[in-house]
């Protein structure tokens, strides 16, 4: 596969990764980075910004959920505002996190910042360990 199309897998697997269907994307990041080391920090690029946009996606699907009742978990979220979606990664609770902000309207451009940053540091500690194995293995 190409150097190109290994990105755009990248990117799409980060993608579908980030909603609300399964998947993971860190074999795919693993591959890239095999094959093509030199594009580490794109492929760190490619695969924060496809999974912010995943996560994005289920945020816009939060927002447009009917407000009809109070959710007491969901609520406490607010307190702590959009700082808490840096935790946005987390499997099984980050795409909850992302739907729930969503629902409580928080600001958009916030949340994708959190995500972002939140997205980024676990990809380059996820790419820095796969360096390290695949250094170490030679």
């Amino acid at each position: 596969m190409s150097e190109t199309a290994s990105l755009w897998s990248l990117f799409f697997g980060s993608f579908f990764a980030a909603t609300l269907l399964p998947g993971g994307s860190e074999a795919v990041l693993f591959g890239v980075l095999k094959n093509y080391p030199e594009t580490l920090w794109l492929a760190l690029f490619v695969a924060t910004v496809g999974n912010t946009l995943g996560g994005m996606v289920s945020f816009a699907m939060g927002w447009l959920l009917p407000q009809t009742q109070q959710l007491k978990h969901v609520e406490k979220l607010r307190r702590y505002g959009t700082p808490v979606l840096l935790l946005a990664w987390v499997p099984l609770i980050g795409d909850a996190l992302c739907l729930a902000a969503g629902w409580l309207r928080l600001n958009w451009w916030q949340a994708a910042l959190f995500m972002a940053l939140g997205k980024f540091a676990r990809y380059w500690v996820i790419a820095m360990s796969m360096r390290s194995a695949l250094i170490f293995s030679q």
